[in-house]
């Protein structure tokens, strides 16, 4: 079990972050984190996750049109901004990534409501995987839903088979620049035992 400390990393004293200082989150760092955040679970191990790391300057401009106008600054100043996609034609790597079962692929034949349900769903596990990993290895996280995905898909998955689910900035967070933290729901708000 983690002891405090990790919770308090993990969960109650992370943030996200709005603001960030000018320190660079380099390649090993960006692979250090996919290879923790593929370690976790999706169904069938179908991983549809495709990350995008946007970096460069040019990169984050090709970005921009797509961002709402609320969320351009930040999305500028962080170090590094990730799309998280989610890949359509995860079930082609099934074969490899689920070997003990060889009919997996066929899961998927003609099921296009299955492909995209799959797909969406375990991506989206997979960017939470992204922020939790992230925080883990010391970096700060802004997870961002204000954008638009036909532009950023137009931009940076031409191919059409890859969509965004959303954006997160990464890097070391500036702490002057974090709102009070909001409410949460209670248990009783949100939770049943049957």
């Amino acid at each position: 079990m983690l002891d405090d400390r990790g919770l308090d990393l993990m969960f109650r004293s992370a943030r996200s972050h709005n603001g960030w200082r000018p320190q660079p989150v380099g390649d090993d760092a960006l692979r250090r984190l996919w290879d923790l955040m593929k370690m976790a679970p999706t169904s069938a191990n179908c991983s549809p996750a495709r990350l995008v790391f946007v970096r460069s300057a040019q990169a984050k401009e090709r970005l921009r049109p797509a961002l709402s106008a609320g969320n351009v600054e930040k999305t500028m100043a962080a170090p590094v901004t990730v799309i998280v996609g989610y890949d359509l034609q995860f079930y082609e790597h099934l074969p490899r990534l689920f070997p003990h079962e060889p009919s997996a692929k066929t899961w998927f034949t003609g099921s296009a409501a299955t492909i995209e349900a799959t797909a969406f769903r375990n991506g989206t596990l997979q960017g939470a995987y992204l922020i939790m990993a992230a925080r883990a290895l010391g970096l700060d996280c802004g997870p961002m839903s204000g954008f638009d995905n036909a532009k950023v898909d137009a931009a940076f998955f031409p191919g059409g088979t890859i969509k965004s689910n959303f954006l997160c900035n990464l890097g070391h967070g500036d702490p002057a620049k974090l709102h009070p933290r909001s409410p949460r729901l209670d248990f009783a708000d949100a939770c049943q035992i049957l």
